[in-house]
């Protein structure tokens, strides 16, 4: 089964979705599962998993009315606020959704020190009573604050989503790389392998930009702890689903069936205990 560990939906609002800019002129629109399907479809991916793009509980309903509805939406990973007082009583409620695997929180928007608030690690530390999982979305400035985050909480399944977006485009690499394999020391920590295009010069990337950053995460986190994910439809800035796709496929063509297997979709379906 292949699974797409990452991808999103939304009703375009301005205001909301200010984060894409002009340049994104592409993706300022609607993006919603009767899109996405026929893509998957087309590229031979057989589910996906919605992930939060809107720091709301409205966002994570939403989601889930469309992972109810449709099946091939294998399941979510949403938002709640993770400092809150009532969080036990909310991830309780939330626990009766049997698509819902998990929560995010945008770090990447935050200081750099966010994650290693008291109070948010103890909310993060709650997700194991409801078995659900947490991704790191963050850039590779926050990496340190991520490894001594993610330490603190060795029962908590993490993944770090987009390989903490990496600046390709400028061709940097070392300071991310040791940041990349000091995180991957630990056992609870997974890594999507999503969102590089993006990070790329969006109208001119060749496949040879990311084969320095793809050896560091498969050295790294090995093909027991990646899994491939799109970041659709943010990708279509910078590549068609299928472009996009075939970045991953060429960079694995080396690796034997079995371990292609587990990052396509083995891997995802194990860590968010897919169905």
């Amino acid at each position: 089964m292949v699974i797409d560990s990452h991808q999103h939906f939304w009703i375009y609002d301005p205001v909301r979705d200010s984060w894409i800019s002009p340049e994104m002129e592409k993706i300022r629109k609607n993006f919603l599962p009767s899109d996405l399907k026929p893509v998957l479809e087309q590229n031979g991916v057989d589910g996906c998993v919605a992930v939060q793009a809107d720091q709301s509980n409205t966002e994570t309903e939403f989601l889930l009315q469309f992972a109810e509805a449709d099946d091939f939406i294998k399941g979510v990973v949403g938002w709640i606020d993770l400092r809150a007082e009532n969080l036990y009583e909310r991830l309780e409620v939330y626990s009766q959704f049997e698509k819902l695997k998990g929560f995010r929180h945008i770090v990447q928007g935050e200081p750099d020190d966010f994650l290693l608030q008291s109070d948010f690690v103890k909310g993060v530390g709650q997700l194991v009573a409801f078995d659900f999982t947490y991704d790191i979305l963050v850039y590779p400035t926050q990496l340190e604050a991520s490894y001594t985050f993610a330490k603190q909480l060795p029962n908590v399944r993490f993944v770090l989503d987009h390989i903490a977006k990496p600046y390709i485009k400028k061709g940097e690499i070392e300071a991310w790389a040791k940041d990349i394999k000091k995180l991957a020391e630990l056992p609870n920590v997974s890594c999507k392998v999503s969102g590089m295009v993006t990070e790329a010069d969006w109208y001119s990337w060749q496949h040879a930009d990311f084969v320095p950053y793809l050896d560091v995460v498969f050295e790294a986190f090995g093909t027991n702890r990646l899994m491939f994910g799109s970041d659709w439809p943010v990708c279509l800035v910078a590549a068609e689903y299928g472009a996009m796709k075939d970045v991953l496929t060429h960079y694995v063509s080396k690796l034997s069936k079995n371990e292609q297997n587990k990052i396509w979709g083995e891997n995802a379906v194990k860590f968010y205990s897919l169905d």
